[in-house]
């Protein structure tokens, strides 16, 4: 790895410690982020700077642990069900980017450089695909890992990891080297297929019970050893069968998602996922060989700057078609120009198998590497594209927070929270995301602070240790979820009451430990409905028999479901769906049915004198 072969191992991760220190808080402090500052670190201890290491490739090696732990620790913030929600942008978004995006940029390798089509159309796909660490950085410096534009760019990711499986494979079939010695296609699948199989039930059935041993024993390191073990073990059988072994971090980080023990296992990774992801960033860097950049700089010019604008356009492009505002599609088609870590992997192996030429390889890598440097510049002029720029974020002030009384979400139903519990002279802190809403509420008197609920340093600052009750009244049931789930983690002395937003989610809160919970339309239509009954014209002692009978359905309802019964065998009892049978009379009535639009006097039939 480095220049000398008797260079101590302390030596190393001295120059690659030092490198970091020196560079990172230098190119925050000019605004240019820190991704910017591995990248130059990284190539001033390169092989093409100082020349302190030679083989930036095992260096990679190494750092890729990173991103594997960077996909791990996503995967933590999903759940099954959240993944399944995002099942259009995967595979419909991020299939037709990589696909449109590979068909596209082929044509430059093809028509400008003169190459052959197969090697182009390589080329052309492994620029399609985007780097997942990069990005996901990016965001998480940003806080903007859960904002519509971060969730379309990590849905689009998500499928270019997979995608490095059939681009793979095109390799092979596109090789002139006979390749036949290898495993068939299907058992090559059944491999596959069977490493996913064992990934998804170790972590449905095994991980849980697992880390509760462990976490008996009260050993913290045995905690973050077995952390460790579980997301290399993972992506060492991913990788084993031909996978991506971020895939299989990522998998095992879904299926912890629901573990009581999963920001136990984010606090210890975290310190891990930092210094491994910065790196592989500075193992990027080493990469850049600054005599290709000199001696082919036209070329590299017009491919960064082609590969930029298809790749923005075609995402901007796929995302407005599927409907998305022009300010999350502006946002995520410029998170995405750059080409990804996936690309080296697939270009070695082309070389390998005779499909292009190292030169046009190393072209490649170094124009990978370009455009993700230049990556954090181009995502920074977002602002400028969109039509309508976000509302300036505020730094808050939380020494004044003392209230027992915590209010996250001060919309239409934190409002009214608020107005029964400031009724009775409770101490309330209120926090919110919405600068336009707190600065309305402030007109009238309020004083409700700017705070993002999802994050638990600014929990800890609005005092939510001190609070006797938390009160989550936000609208999406993601952020309710996510907010519970840190209070109950993080201060398991106060009472947590959410808003729920439907059935399926009142029934998740409660299985999340919350004391209470309440749908958000519930309440407001029994009354409607109670309303309607009395403008019917029934008494009002019948109009509350009914309004209990319908709540003592619901109650029982909601009871069953909790024990996993089923939603409609449950429903099929509980539920009125048709007008409710009336006893019949012995004796026909002795009266005629009352119309609600009577004919006129004149037009009424006469009595003939006969009963009916």
């Amino acid at each position: 790895m480095a220049a000398s072969p008797e260079t101590p191992v302390y030596v190393e991760a001295l120059i690659f410690l030092g490198a970091a220190v020196v560079a990172v808080p230098l190119f925050r402090k000019l605004r240019l982020g820190s991704i910017l500052g591995y990248l130059a670190a990284g190539l001033v201890i390169g092989p093409f700077g100082l020349g302190l290491f030679s083989d930036s490739a095992s260096v990679m090696h190494i750092a890729e642990l990173g991103v594997v732990l960077f996909l791990f620790i996503i995967g933590l913030e999903l759940n099954l069900t959240r993944l399944w929600a995002m099942r259009r942008d995967i595979f419909v978004l991020g299939t037709g980017q990589v696909i449109l995006t590979g068909l596209l940029t082929m044509l430059y390798p093809l028509l400008v450089a003169h190459r052959p089509w197969q090697a182009a159309l390589i080329a052309g796909l492994g620029l399609a695909l985007s780097s997942t660490a990069l990005v996901m950085q990016l965001l998480n410096e940003r806080g903007e890992v859960q904002s519509a534009h971060g969730q379309k760019a990590f849905a689009i990711l998500l499928l270019q990891d997979l995608a490095i499986v059939p681009l793979l494979a095109l390799v092979a079939l596109l090789s002139p080297v006979d390749s036949t010695g290898g495993d068939p296609v299907w058992i090559a699948a059944a491999k596959m297929l069977g490493a996913v199989a064992v990934v998804v039930l170790t972590g449905r059935y095994l991980l849980s019970p697992f880390f509760r041993v462990l976490a008996s024993a009260g050993a913290h390191e045995v905690m973050t050893a077995a952390a460790l073990l579980v997301v290399i073990a993972a992506a060492t059988l991913m990788t084993y069968v031909g996978l991506s072994s971020a895939l299989g971090a990522f998998l095992a980080g879904v299926l912890l998602a629901e573990s009581t023990y999963r920001h136990e296992l984010e606090a210890d990774l975290e310190p891990f996922r930092g210094l491994l992801l910065g790196l592989f960033f500075i193992s990027v860097g080493m990469t850049v060989d600054v005599s290709a950049i000199v001696s082919h700089w036209a070329l590299l010019l017009g491919a960064v700057v082609t590969l930029t604008f298809i790749k923005t356009s075609v995402v901007y492009g796929l995302m407005r078609l599927l409907r998305n505002p022009h300010d999350v599609a502006i946002r995520t088609a410029l998170l995405l120009p750059q080409g990804g870590e996936f690309g080296f992997v697939l270009f070695s192996t082309a070389v390998a198998a005779g499909v292009m030429h190292q030169e046009q390889a190393t072209l490649l890598v170094v124009l990978v590497t370009l455009s993700m440097a230049l990556t954090p510049v181009i995502a920074a002029l977002a602002p400028r594209f969109v039509r309508k720029s976000a509302a300036p974020e505020r730094k808050e002030d939380f020494r004044d927070a003392r209230g027992s009384v915590l209010i996250i979400g001060f919309g239409r139903f934190g409002q009214i929270v608020s107005q029964l519990l400031l009724a009775e002279g409770v101490d309330v802190t209120t926090i919110d995301i919405d600068v336009e809403m707190i600065e309305a509420a402030e007109r009238f008197g309020f004083k409700v602070y700017y705070g993002d609920g999802t994050r638990l340093d600014v929990l800890r600052a609005a005092g939510a240790e001190r609070a006797r009750l938390i009160c989550v009244c936000v609208e999406r049931q993601e952020s309710a979820t996510r907010i519970l789930e840190l209070c109950r983690t993080s201060f398991p002395l106060a009472e947590v009451y959410v808003r729920a937003y439907d059935r399926g989610h009142a029934l998740e809160l409660i299985q999340r430990g919350a004391h209470f919970q309440l749908r958000e339309t519930f309440e407001s239509a029994i009354a409607f409905g109670r309303a309607a009954l009395v403008g019917m014209g029934l008494p009002p002692e019948r109009v509350a028999e009914v309004e209990e009978d319908i709540r003592q359905r619901d109650r029982d309802r909601f009871a069953l479901q909790q024990q996993g019964q089923d939603v409609v065998a449950v429903s099929r009892d509980k539920l009125y769906t048709r007008p409710a049978p009336r006893p019949e009379p012995f004796i026909p009535p002795q009266r005629q049915s009352v119309t609600l639009n009577p004919a006129p006097a004149a037009e009424a039939p006469k009595d003939d004198g006969t009963k009916p």
